[in-house]
């Protein structure tokens, strides 16, 4: 009995510095929630308690469900192209050559280490409707018609730049961290299977899967928490003066109701109701992780 009680008794330290950490702006955020708090109520340093009406507010509100709709579906297509692509890199990482290899992987930390403001202002230049490099690659290579082409003219293509730049942004983190995780795979295991004429996807399949799986998990909650609350590429690639409800994803929603309303209180209970949205979206990779662990 003892002996089961040890983890446990090891992850308090860490539980308590975590809830120190993350206890008081909780119970500030919830307590902000429960009250009307407008510009007047931050100047007097006092709101007015009102329940749950900033909730019923949200919930109530049309605009609420299309962004979080639009955003779940902007996150799955991010999370999933930033998975995929980044798997086949780190798979490209294991069979080139080392100098290559080293080329390669230095130009993903340098993508990794640029800000996310520095890299919205690149991908912004490389996009311009006026003299942007993609515009001129494309009419070099006779794809179409892209003289002075706005990509931003749609909210659709507006999201979609956003994501191509988030997705060149993660991938860097990912196929690092998978490329350190498929150097765990047995060699032998590999060479045994492909002796016995399985193919390529196959041996990835039964061998290299099981292995990576719970990196996998892991990297897929993390992006999963990230870019469900994306700001900064959005808000600074569309524009402050473009973003339309029509664009809208969860953090900008948030921005608008609780900054630019100033309506404090309701941008509280926003962003609790992401935390609990978020926290129901993970807990499938969490659970799968605790099972790879049991079987482990």
């Amino acid at each position: 009995m003892a002996g089961r009680s040890v983890p446990y008794l090891l992850v308090v330290p860490v539980a308590a510095v975590i809830g120190a950490i993350l206890g008081y702006p909780m119970y500030s955020l919830v307590r902000l929630s429960l009250q009307k708090y407008d510009l007047f109520a931050l100047i007097a340093h006092h709101g007015t308690y009102v329940g749950l009406h900033n909730f019923g507010s949200v919930l109530h509100d049309s605009i609420f469900w299309h962004t979080l709709l639009r955003t779940v579906v902007f996150t799955a297509a991010n999370v999933g192209l930033t998975m995929v692509l980044g798997t086949l890199i780190a798979l490209l990482l294991v069979r080139i050559s080392t100098w290559v290899r080293l080329l390669v992987t230095a130009g993903l930390v340098l993508v990794w280490a640029m800000p996310p403001v520095v890299a919205v202002q690149v991908w912004s230049w490389m996009t311009n409707s006026e003299n942007g490099v993609l515009n001129y690659l494309l009419a070099q290579l006779h794809l179409g018609n892209f003289f002075q082409h706005d990509w931003y003219a749609t909210p659709f293509w507006q999201l979609t730049m956003v994501t191509t730049l988030i997705v060149w942004e993660a991938l860097p983190f990912v196929a690092i961290t998978l490329y350190a995780a498929l150097s765990q795979v047995p060699h032998e295991l590999v060479e045994a299977a492909e002796i016995d004429g399985a193919r390529s996807w196959r041996v990835f399949k039964d061998v290299t899967m099981p292995v990576i799986t719970p990196v996998l998990l892991i990297l897929t909650s993390l992006s999963i928490l990230w870019d469900f609350g994306v700001f900064t590429q959005p808000f600074l690639l569309i524009g402050a003066g473009h973003i339309v409800p029509g664009n809208y994803l969860m953090g900008i929603y948030v921005y608008e109701k609780g900054y630019a309303e100033t309506n404090f209180g309701l941008g509280a209970a926003i962003s609790l109701l992401m935390l609990v949205i978020v926290a129901a979206m993970s807990v499938v990779y969490v659970r799968r992780m605790l099972r790879v662990g049991e079987v482990e």
